[in-house]
């Protein structure tokens, strides 16, 4: 019987405006197949979009070079270039990123990995029958619910900082030219986020000027406190991330003023929501597809020391990874892979698609590449990214997203529907249902 075609005879064989198209659908259906063939035949892909770098070291020299290929996408997507994310390797950029890093203090991560315990906790205690749409009130609101008690962005539902948190994340990171949208599709993707910024930014004006007041006059008079809560309700001081914001004084040559406060208080929400909820739901899904790993990490949940279910976490994150690649735009010509034999040039405004879950296949750095393993080094992973865009709060997220898949385990004969995308990047639906026992 003869075989099927591999994917590079396919590329190679199809027209111009057939390539692109082709590769596409096997990123978003074959991805692992497709890039194991890369690695080993190709590894600098050039198509008529973008071109396509799969090794590990090939990927973590483009992104070590911000400057030589830029998140130049980002900036019509994010305020034509007001949050940091948008600028490469710039004086805003390592100023803004120092300050929020500093901000979300490691040492909080016992705490907020308490926080989303209980949050995980009150989702499912609440559910009817054991049963809930997870993709929704768990896998989103777990997170809105941290950026509400941890970042500080109260007085609002969570229903509607995951609305805002959609449509940023859809738009930035699933709106590009490489996702081949209709012109009318992207525009209306985008025209959603462009609402939905103006709605957000205007609560962090008013969630701003409320806490500045009782920040900067609450202390010698406590009155305010008690007014405070009379008005605003659930808006009231408290050790959160905006909260500290506050009570920062910054000198005029540091550049960080109560806009940049705001800029960097609603990209606190941006990342932290879709992300998450995406992950979690694609990996709880691959482990119960898995019983052998199902059945560990269940054992692993119980024990007091969450390490080792972490680690089976982000082993199963490399086999579903919600961003495949990470993408850049090149800013100036240059050579990628040239040490190899297949040096190749990308050009100014080319489109470089690094593709992330390709290089945690490769041999050059994961042992046994397509076994599952959960004793692998950290540091050859790219779930938080990698170079200086690595991700602001991958250390909140390194807690949040292992707690939530394990507070789901913890529930005795969890089952699981497929998730249904509808058509989309993130899950839109996703049904659970598990028994009483542990």
């Amino acid at each position: 019987m003869a075989q099927n075609p591999s994917y590079l005879d396919q590329f190679d064989s199809a027209s111009e405006s057939e390539k692109f198209p082709l590769v596409r659908q096997w990123i978003d259906s074959e991805a692992l197949p497709f890039f194991k063939e890369l690695r080993e035949r190709r590894p600098i892909l050039v198509t008529p979009l973008g071109t396509l770098v799969a090794r590990f070291h090939d990927v973590r020299e483009v992104l070590a070079q911000p400057k030589v290929f830029t998140n130049a996408l980002y900036v019509p997507k994010q305020g034509d270039g007001r949050y940091l994310m948008s600028h490469d390797d710039d004086a805003l950029h390592t100023r803004e990123k120092s300050i929020m890093q500093g901000l979300l203090n490691r040492d909080d991560i016992p705490k907020v990995r308490a926080l989303v315990t209980a949050l995980c906790n009150q989702v499912l205690d609440d559910a009817k029958d054991n049963r809930l749409e997870a993709a929704y009130a768990y896998c989103r609101g777990v997170p809105a619910g941290l950026a509400q008690n941890y970042f500080g962005l109260t007085g609002v539902s969570r229903e509607k900082l995951i609305q805002w948190s959609y449509w940023a994340q859809y738009d930035t990171f699933h709106n590009q030219p490489f996702d081949l949208r209709s012109d009318k599709d992207e525009k209306r993707i985008h025209d959603e986020n462009e609402k939905h910024a103006a709605e957000l930014g205007k609560y962090i004006a008013e969630l701003v000027a409320h806490r500045l007041l009782v920040t900067k006059l609450g202390r010698p008079f406590q009155w305010l406190k008690w007014l405070w809560a009379r008005i605003f309700g659930s808006r009231q001081l408290s050790d959160d991330i905006v909260g500290r914001m506050l009570r920062c004084s910054y000198p005029g040559e540091v550049d960080f003023n109560l806009e940049r406060l705001g800029v960097n208080a609603a990209g606190l929400l941006i990342g932290a929501v879709e992300t998450t909820a995406r992950a979690v739901a694609q990996v709880a899904q691959y482990l119960m597809q898995h019983p052998k790993w199902f059945a560990l990490a269940k054992n692993e949940a119980r024990l007091a020391d969450p390490s080792r279910f972490d680690a089976i976490v982000w082993e199963a994150l490399r086999f579903v990874s919600p961003f495949p690649y990470t993408f850049r735009q090149c800013a100036v010509e240059s050579i990628v892979g040239r040490s190899s034999g297949y040096a190749t040039a990308v050009q100014p405004g080319d489109y470089v698609l690094c593709l992330t879950q390709s290089a945690m296949f490769d041999a050059v750095a994961f042992d046994n590449p397509d076994e599952f393993d959960p004793n692998r080094n950290w540091y050859s992973y790219f779930h938080f990214g990698f170079g200086s865009h690595e991700c602001l709060g991958r250390y909140v997220g390194m807690v949040m997203i292992p707690e939530m898949v394990r507070q789901l385990f913890l529930r005795g004969d969890l089952e699981a529907d497929p998730i249904d995308y509808k058509g989309g990047p993130f899950p839109e639906r996703w049904q659970v249902r598990w028994s009483n026992g542990t």
